[in-house]
């Protein structure tokens, strides 16, 4: 499978590849087209700092020259251990100078888990913050890691904003030096050429781990470049725009369709740290945000807020959540408020991101059968299709596992031969995800094949009762599991966190299930708990809540 030719051509028009098709043949051919179109113009934004494209590049140099001089070369991995700084971009820029792999950490990773992904991945370099040294130190001793370099988030920056920064004290940094002094130290020296491809590996991002151990997506230049291209003109990110990243960038949404997008179009990437809703909002309002994609947690934390309005979004042209479905009572309670519409968003870390999407413009549908949003339409050069537990294709309007191929789709994982076999047999990614395309090619995802529910010999899908629960006023997440039950088989189970200042009951919450659900598939039970468990991309933990006593269970319902 190979990128578009045309479709690069429409999202980099100034692109260098070889020969004379002018598409670029790698992620540094489409930077350098974007720096020689405006060199001056603000590429990246943290709080009161800015820098231009030619500053960035100007920077990414000296730091690939750096990491060069450390003894990293074409095809090395480098982990990345950063929030959304400024810095996590020209990491980003300088490996891809050399022909090295950026491996995405989340900076969240303590120990045990760093290790898991450093020995699996074979990283020879990380880069961390300047909090972070004695802990990463620790975790590293005795790996394949050669240099530890850090940063500091005070850097690029001078407002020093309390609920970022707990202090504007500067640490020491780690043993092989801070990254914005080697920037000066190297500053006008450049890394030895390296001529790219599309098949060299550009992100080694790793799976969540929640269907067994992580696994090491090899996310290539075309790949990347694919979604860019197809996801810039999809949703209508172009010269001038002001992308927010909102997503974290050692996520896949975060590194490709809020860093990467912004990198190669004439746009400004704004940054502010790790995800704080305050800060969030605020920056929508200074900067002018007019496109962003994120979690639906991210968005719920903003509407929480009593000072949030529509004046915040007032620039905003298209707003996404992706990493789990919408409920469309949360949409149109949002929509309500802030006079925008939360438009959906579906990828995985195998396909790079997004590739399946509501246009601008678009109001998702309902599918009746199960009340669910949709989560768009297929984007260009993706071919979508659901089929049945022997990978035939089913009619269109009837469920199945959802399959993706196309060049979005990456090669496979680290190191792993067979489960790259078990899970994109001759390139078709099986998602795993149970999903019904109707005849205008709207698609809907049921739920998760893993998570269906069996009560009493009847199906029962926990997003159509997780949807009907986020329409009682007071629900601010739910999710919901199956419990083993000596006569049923499996019992429904749903936890819910509830909205600041607003309250119900158990016994409410099962009546209001009742008049919109048939019997069997009501919550029995309902655990209230103050945050439900997430993953750091906002995705809910349901393998952590099976079994998990919340503190204020309701008595089982009578039937």
């Amino acid at each position: 499978m190979t990128v578009d030719e045309g479709r690069l051509r429409d999202t980099f028009p100034n692109g260098s590849g070889t020969g004379t098709d002018k598409v670029p043949g790698s992620l540094v051919a489409a930077w350098k087209a974007r720096v020689a179109k405006n060199p001056e113009g603000t590429t990246l934004r943290f709080f009161d700092g800015a820098l231009s494209a030619r500053e960035v590049d100007v920077a990414s140099d000296a730091l690939a020259a750096a990491f060069e001089a450390r003894g990293t070369g074409r095809g090395d991995r480098v982990g990345v251990y950063l929030q959304n700084v400024p810095q996590y971009t020209l990491v980003l820029l300088a490996l891809w100078k050399l022909g090295a792999t950026a491996l995405g950490l989340n900076p969240m990773y303590r120990r045990q888990e760093l290790r898991r992904i450093i020995d699996d991945s074979g990283a020879v370099g990380v880069v961390c913050a300047d909090t972070d040294v004695h802990e990463t130190l620790g975790a590293l001793a005795g790996s394949t890691v050669r240099w530890l370099i850090s940063t500091s988030g005070l850097d690029c920056q001078s407002r020093n904003d309390p609920r970022v920064f707990a202090t504007t004290e500067r640490l020491a940094p780690a043993p092989d030096g801070d990254l914005m002094a080697l920037i000066r130290e190297f500053e006008g020296r450049s890394p030895s050429p390296v001529k790219l491809t599309r098949d060299d590996i550009a992100f080694l991002t790793y799976t969540s781990g929640t269907t067994g151990p992580p696994k090491g997506a090899m996310n290539t230049h075309g790949n990347v470049l694919s979604v860019v291209s197809t996801c810039a003109s999809w949703m209508g990110v172009g010269d001038g725009d002001v992308v927010f990243a909102m997503a974290p960038l050692f996520h896949i949404t975060g590194a490709v369709v809020n860093a990467t997008i912004s990198l190669l179009t004439d746009t400004t990437l704004v940054l502010a740290g790790r995800f704080h809703p305050e800060v969030a909002l605020d920056a929508f309002a200074e900067h002018g945000v007019t496109y962003t994609i994120g979690s639906i947690t991210a968005y719920n934390a903003i509407y929480e807020l009593p000072q949030a309005g529509p004046e915040h979004f007032a620039s905003a042209k298209a707003l996404y959540s992706g990493g789990a479905p919408i409920p469309p009572a949360t949409v149109e309670r949002f929509r309500e408020r802030f006079r925008v519409y939360l438009h959906n968003g579906y990828g995985m870390t195998e396909t790079t991101s997004a590739v399946i999407a509501v246009p601008p413009g678009e109001r998702a549908p309902v599918h009746p059968p199960s009340g669910t949003l949709s989560i768009g339409r297929p984007l260009p050069h993706l071919t979508a299709r659901v089929v049945d537990l022997h990978g035939e294709p089913v009619p269109s309007g009837e469920q199945g596992e959802l399959e993706l191929s196309g060049p979005q789709v990456v090669p496979g994982y680290w190191g792993k031969p067979e489960a790259t076999r078990r899970t994109m047999p001759e390139g078709r990614l099986r998602t795993g995800d149970v999903a019904v395309i109707d005849e205008e090619g709207w698609v809907y995802l049921v739920d998760r094949l893993k998570d269906q529910i069996n009560v009493s010999g009847y199906k029962v899908w926990p997003r159509e009762v997780e949807d009907v629960l986020y329409e009682h006023p007071s629900v601010l997440e739910a999710a919901v599991v199956g419990a083993p039950d000596a006569y049923r088989g499996e019992t429904v189970v749903a936890y819910v966190s509830l909205k600041a200042g607003l309250n119900t009951t158990a016994d409410e919450l099962i009546g209001f299930s009742r008049e919109r659900l048939a019997a069997y598939k009501c919550p029995r039970t309902i655990h209230f708990l103050a945050d439900l468990p997430k993953t750091q991309s906002g995705k809910i933990r349901r393998a952590e809540l099976r079994g998990l006593d919340g503190p204020e269970p309701a008595s089982p319902s009578k039937d």
